[in-house]
This record gives C-alpha cells, structure tokens and sequence, in this order.
C-alpha cells in the first residue's frame, strides 16, 4: 500500500521534498504556482543517481510551467522490467513506476493519463523512452535527455547490475528501446536529443531515429545541438527544449478528441 507522508527535506524550501511510495523513497516537487490542468512530469534519474533538487536549471523550469515532479529513486535498475537486486528483490523499477508511483501521483495529485510526461535523463532517458514504447496509451507524452539506449554495451565494462538482470549481453540488447517499437502503436509524442559529441550514446539515439523514420512515426529530436558532451552541462542547455515540449504536447493531450 502506498503511503503518501512526506518526510521533510533540505530541498523543502525551493519546492522539493522526500515522499514514500510503496516504502520508496522518491523526490517530489510542488510548484508554488501549479499549472490549471495539473499536469505532472515522472522524471527518471540516470545511473549515477543524480537528484534534482540540486539541479537548480531543472528546477526553474518546473516552477516556470507548474509542473509537480515526481522522481522515484531505483538505483543502477536501468528501469527494466527485470529485478533488480539493488532496488528490490521482488519488484521490478519498471513495476514501480507503472503501479506505485502512478497509484501515488492518482491519490496525492489527483492526476491520471494523459496528464502525466515521461522525462528521463542518460539512463532514465532510455528508461522513458522504453517505457513508453510499451506503454502508449499510458505515456503518451515522453522526452529524453542523452538516452543511453544501447546500454548493453556497458556488460563488458564492468556494469555490475546487467549480468544480474539478463542472461546474457543480447539478451539485454533485446530489451533495448529501439527493439520495443511496436510499427502499429506507439507514444504520439516523443521527444530525444543527444549531443553529437557524446560517443557513446549519440549513434544508438541515430539508430532509434532511423528506425521511427523508416516505420513513418512521428517524433521530434535533436541530434545536432552541441554543449557539454554526456552529463547535466548539456542536460541543463536541453531542458528548456525538453519541457516546452512536454507542456505542449500534454496539452495537445488534454484537448484531443477520442
């Protein structure tokens, strides 16, 4: 059962505090000005677990469009639908994020698909996209900030949660965003930007883009704009992009006609 207390946070005063969601732990934001139609944002860290309640670029952006954030903690998971041990030995990051942190945004917020937007940033920008490619009609609406698509390629550096997660190093390649793009139902809005300079992610985010474009899905990226190489340097120049889209396309939402 989840429990929505809020525990107190350095964070408070700009906006950000810890909540428990299923006995997690998550960051959440609360604009001081939220937007009329209640639109939230699930923000995905990357493998280095960065929190963004020191992210100062991250958080004006939030508070310009009054977006409520939330941003679930799961370790090294890389958001798969497989345990982790890191995060949990019965739930999958993936789990968490379809069942709880939905369940809790529902009941705090009062917020429910399609007022919800995937972001995710390296890691949890592979995350968003993978989750939405199998969720559509849950995450219409999803950016992704140095996706780290190919994260298979990480098994024969050392990763110590892939060989936990898969079998093998394929088997994690099967289980890669690209691979879960369905040629008939995908996410109507999907947004990625990956800086030209960052060697190792950059050519699987032109891999994922070839392939929407081969299958004629629509989508908006950004694989030219360069500043920073991998790391929140280029994450911060991106995120104005990022979120302008998010609020558009969650409006776009909002209004369109089933």
């Amino acid at each position: 059962m989840t429990d929505h207390s809020e525990l107190a946070s350095a964070g408070q005063a700009t906006g950000w505090s810890t909540v428990s969601v299923a006995g997690k732990p998550c960051d959440a934001f609360q604009p001081s000005s939220p937007h009329p139609h209640g639109f939230v944002v699930i923000y995905l860290h990357g493998v280095h677990q960065n929190r963004l309640s020191d992210k100062p670029a991250f958080t004006a952006e939030f508070a310009r469009h009054g977006l409520r954030v939330i941003a679930p903690l799961t370790g090294r998971s890389w958001w798969t639908d497989r345990i982790c041990p890191e995060f949990d030995e019965q739930i999958t990051a993936h789990r968490h994020v379809t069942d709880n942190v939905l369940r809790y945004v529902a009941a705090a917020w009062n917020a429910a698909p399609p007022q919800i937007a995937l972001l995710g940033t390296s890691m949890g920008g592979q995350g968003a996209l993978r989750l939405a490619f199998k969720h559509p009609s849950i995450f219409p609406v999803t950016a992704a900030i140095s996706p780290a698509i190919d994260y298979h390629l990480r098994w024969n550096e050392g990763d110590e949660t892939l060989p936990q997660m898969y079998v093998d190093q394929e088997a994690a390649r099967q289980d890669t965003a690209t691979l879960h793009v369905h040629p008939l139902n995908w996410p109507r809005h999907v947004w990625f930007c990956c800086d030209p300079s960052d060697r190792r992610w950059h050519e699987s985010a032109e891999r994922l883009h070839s392939k929407l474009v081969a299958l004629g899905i629509g989508h908006d990226y950004d694989l030219e704009t360069s500043g920073g190489g991998h790391g929140f340097e280029y994450y911060n120049r991106m995120t104005p992009a990022a979120m302008q889209f998010i609020v558009d396309r969650l409006e776009r939402e909002r209004l369109r006609v089933v």
